[in-house]
Formats: structure tokens, sequence, C-alpha cells
């Protein structure tokens, strides 16, 4: 039975791998495992030991605190009449809209942002 814990790691391995736009034979390869490895991992089916997730960190160039980050806020996600999918990281439109997000410059993108926050605030 998966654990939570390693359902999230391997989620957010995964949005990392993609907003880095590397593949999971790339990372595998930088990692020193085979891509199917990394496959399980990214979906909890095998558990990521410390110094695998060093190396996962090193390659992606983020803290190994990143992987937990969500994990104590205890907030349940919103359900589809929340107007936010289940799993947010699993979801490629959202996912495609941050690397867009992250494309545009600063100036422009806290422009985007404060109007984004106005929308939903109306709605």
């Amino acid at each position: 039975m998966k654990h939570p814990v390693d359902v999230h790691v391997g989620k957010r391995i995964r949005h990392r791998r993609w907003m880095n736009g590397v593949t999971q034979q790339q990372l595998a390869e930088q990692v020193g495992i085979k891509f199917q490895q990394i496959q399980k991992y990214e979906t909890g089916m095998n558990r990521v030991s410390a110094s695998r997730l060093w190396d996962i960190a090193h390659a992606l160039t983020v803290p190994v605190s990143s992987f937990f980050e969500g994990m104590e806020t205890g907030a349940a996600p919103k359900d589809a009449s929340g107007n936010m999918p289940n799993d947010v990281l699993s979801d490629k439109e959202a996912l495609e809209l941050l690397r867009s997000y992250y494309a545009i410059p600063e100036n422009q993108r806290r422009r985007l942002f404060d109007l984004a926050r106005v929308l939903s605030e109306a709605a």
C-alpha cells in the first residue's frame, strides 16, 4: 500500500522535474538509476531513500525540504465543486500554466498575479 508521504514526495519530484523541462530518462541518468525507478518514485510505488532524495534534489537544483512542502499544512485540497482539482500537481493544465507564468518577466508577472487575485475575489 502506498504511504501518503511517499505519494506526496513523488508528486513533488514529478512537478519539479516537469518545471525544469527534464525527462524521467534525463533525471535517471543524472542520479545514476534507471528511468523506471523514477517512475516508481513519482507514483509513490517505491519509497525514496534519504541519499537518493538528496541526489534528486541536487539534480533538480532544489533543497530537499521542497519535496515535503505542503505536508504540514493539513489543508485538504478542494474537490470538483471548489474550482480546484483534487491534486493540482498532477493536473497537466495547472503545470503548464505554472511554467508559462514563470516565463513571464517579473514586473508583468506581478501585475498578472494581482489581476488573477482580483478576478478570483469577484467570482
